[in-house]
């Protein structure tokens, strides 16, 4: 760090003695007169401002509000004429409904039903005298017959725009009615424009607002002042967008222009007055803060130099060329090289393992690219040749202007992590072979009936065999191979069986290493069949598989995909054992998903299923639902299945039962990722 002297005393100024001293009220005058020049009119400018948005949004709601309602009313007159189409609805029927609907919507002075020759058929006041359409609403009429489409008839003013409206104006909604291609007639909806702005305007809008509907030509259709007639200052005109009528919504606010207070200026005078003095005194209390500021940094300082020298996480920094700059008390003890040693140093650093030196070359260079591994695990060496293994965390080193400088890293000590890893490796090793000890304790005893068979029929051919040779050589007759060669074939046959169940279970027992290689599902499943079908045998259980010809190879260590499959077939297997034999079926189904490139296989029983609150602890450890299980069973299931990088998910079977699936990625995705 570089400090700049400071000058002689006596050639220091304050900025008390020169003339910039008269700078600051000078300023402040001007800034006062701006102040009551611009104050004023900027106060009155955001008022009149804040009251037009106010009219835009407040007329934007009632014009979404009238919009709404007669949506509405469309909506219902469409359904009634759905209804009279559909002749779900004759004439003497839909007078009730017309009243109804008129009833629902004050808005609405009639609703009728015209036949196609204009006559009524149907009316909302079954008492009024025949009602006799206007020139436009016929057009109307006969357009929307054409289109068959609902349209408004287009009202018409009697008097120009004035300050009174007319004293009614209607509006008509045509909703044709069609029978297939048939023409039965017209649904009309009459609304006077005046109910509109009476049913729909809320009273505290009309209050302070004039509101008018009008037409193309700015002709006034109908207009509500409860509080007299709009100023012209602050308007807004919003369109209704009705099809087929062309009507505005206008809202003309009764609030003048707003005033200027008299005693604003006064207000403003006292307000920098009392600034000009909280000034001083903030001046004042800058340079107290900044002197307390000063004291606090150096104890700050003092502070964060303990605190980093009694971290027990190493921190390194370095410079954009990777330059060593700091180093901490912990990193030394880590890399077992005090600092003098190491700061200022620049790649290859001594505490590099020879064996990871390509790795950190790799490293650097990617450093001095600008990218950085913002975490990674890598092993140290200490000048004893002893190796650390430390996870490193890298950051950029940003100054107070935000402008990159270097890399910050943390460093930790990870042997013990690594340590407790690799006991943990070797105790799941042993959970995993226990379990298969116990599995195979369970099968013990239908093992033995098992073997029993392929025994007694040996034990049975080879004593037939012996017979006959007894005989022939009592009665001294040559001996027929044709007779003995059946009976020694099929004590072979029986030999050969008890010799693959033998196999398959010493294969299954036997400790080894994990040992990832390339496995066919269907080889897989073939290793333990023998087992699978022993235990479904046994429970009467009618067992399938589905595996397709074509399915991807998986890499996984063979033993524990196996003892995966042996352990969700058995539990299969229980989970049938209180249902009618006849629906004890199970199914080991597997596929392959090209879009998430892996390979499937699912467990399938028709079982008792598994309960709500079974559920949600069903892959913890030690919870088991049988009284002599262990209840590691699915849980050294999903661990297995999660160590090859695939998931062990369940679901209901739609036809009663459970659905167990895992995922494991196919071999033709491991190969693409390499490459």
């Amino acid at each position: 760090m570089t400090v700049t002297p400071s000058p002689p005393t006596a050639a220091r100024r304050t900025p008390y003695s020169s003339p910039l001293r008269w700078l600051l009220p000078i300023m402040l005058v001007l800034f006062f007169l701006a102040i009551l020049i611009w104050l004023p009119w900027q106060a009155r400018q955001m008022e009149s401002n804040e009251r037009q948005e106010q009219l835009i949004a407040d007329t934007l709601w009632v014009e979404q509000t009238i919009r709404f309602q007669l949506g509405r009313d469309e909506e219902s007159l469409r359904g009634l004429g759905a209804d009279i189409a559909a002749g779900r609805l004759p004439p003497e029927q839909a007078h009730e409904r017309l009243a109804r609907l008129l009833k629902n919507g004050h808005e609405l002075l009639r609703v009728i039903w015209l036949r196609p020759d204009g006559k009524l058929a149907a009316s909302s006041d079954p008492q009024a005298a025949p009602v006799e359409l206007s020139a436009a609403s016929q057009a109307t009429m006969e357009l929307t017959r054409k289109t068959r489409h609902p349209m408004y008839t287009q009202p018409e003013a009697q008097t120009p725009n004035q300050s009174a409206a007319p004293a009614a104006v209607l509006m008509d909604y045509h909703v044709p009615l069609f029978r297939g291609d048939e023409y039965i007639g017209d649904l009309v909806a009459t609304y006077q424009t005046s109910a509109l702005l009476e049913e729909m305007v809320p009273w505290w809008f009309a209050q302070d607002n004039q509101v008018s509907l009008i037409d193309r030509d700015d002709k006034v259709l109908a207009r509500r002042a409860a509080a007299g007639p709009g100023h012209g200052v602050y308007t807004h005109k919003r369109a209704l967008d009705l099809p087929g009528a062309s009507i505005t919504l206008v809202t003309d606010s009764v609030k003048s222009e707003p005033q200027l207070l008299p005693n604003l200026l006064v207000g403003s005078v006292i307000v920098l007055s009392l600034g000009l003095l909280w000034s001083l005194l903030a001046l004042w209390g800058h340079i107290s803060r900044r002197l307390e500021a000063e004291g606090a940094l150096r104890q700050q300082m003092s502070f964060r130099t303990a605190m980093e020298n009694s971290l027990v996480t190493g921190l390194r920094a370095r410079d954009l060329e990777g330059r060593v700059t700091y180093v901490n008390p912990a990193f030394c003890q880590i890399v077992g090289y005090p600092a003098e040693e190491i700061v200022g140093l620049l790649p290859p650093m001594p505490y590099w393992a020879p064996e990871e030196m390509a790795e950190y070359q790799t490293r650097f260079a990617s450093v001095l690219a600008g990218k950085v591994t913002p975490q990674f695990e890598t092993i140290f060496q200490r000048p004893d040749g002893e190796r650390v293994p430390v996870l490193i965390f890298e950051a950029p080193l940003v100054d107070k202007d935000g402008k990159q400088t270097g890399w910050m890293g943390s460093i930790l000590d990870i042997s013990d992590r690594k340590r407790i890893e690799e006991l943990n490796r070797q105790q799941h090793e042993k959970l995993q072979a226990s379990a298969r000890l116990a599995t195979m304790g369970e099968i013990a005893s239908m093992l033995a009936h098992e073997l029993n068979q392929p025994l007694a029929a040996i034990s049975s051919y080879t004593t037939g065999a012996l017979n006959v040779l007894g005989r022939a050589e009592s009665s001294g007759a040559t001996i027929d191979c044709g007779i003995l060669k059946p009976a020694l074939e099929q004590a072979s046959a029986q030999a050969q069986r008890a010799g693959q169940i033998i196999r398959s279970v010493h294969e299954f027992v036997k400790k080894s290493e994990p040992q990832r290689q390339e496995i066919a599902i269907a080889s897989l499943l073939d290793g333990i069949r023998a087992l699978i079908e022993l235990q479904a045998r046994q429970a009467y259980v009618s067992f399938n598989a589905s595996i397709p010809a074509d399915l991807p190879p998986v890499r996984a260590d063979r033993v524990m995909i196996e003892q995966v499959l042996l352990n969700l077939t058995r539990n299969a297997i229980e989970a049938m054992a209180h249902i009618p034999p006849q629906r004890r079926m199970l199914n080991v189904v597997a596929a392959y998903d090209a879009a998430s490139a892996q390979v499937s296989v699912a467990v399938i029983d028709q079982g008792h299923g598994i309960q709500e609150d079974v559920a949600q602890r069903l892959f913890s450890p030690f919870f088991s639902t049988k009284a002599e299980g262990m209840g590691m069973g699915l849980n050294i299931c999903r661990t297995a299945i999660e160590f090859h990088g695939g998931s062990l998910t369940y679901s209901a079977n739609p036809q009663g039962g459970t659905i167990f699936t895992f995922v494991l990625p196919a071999v033709l995705a491991v190969a693409e990722q390499e490459t």
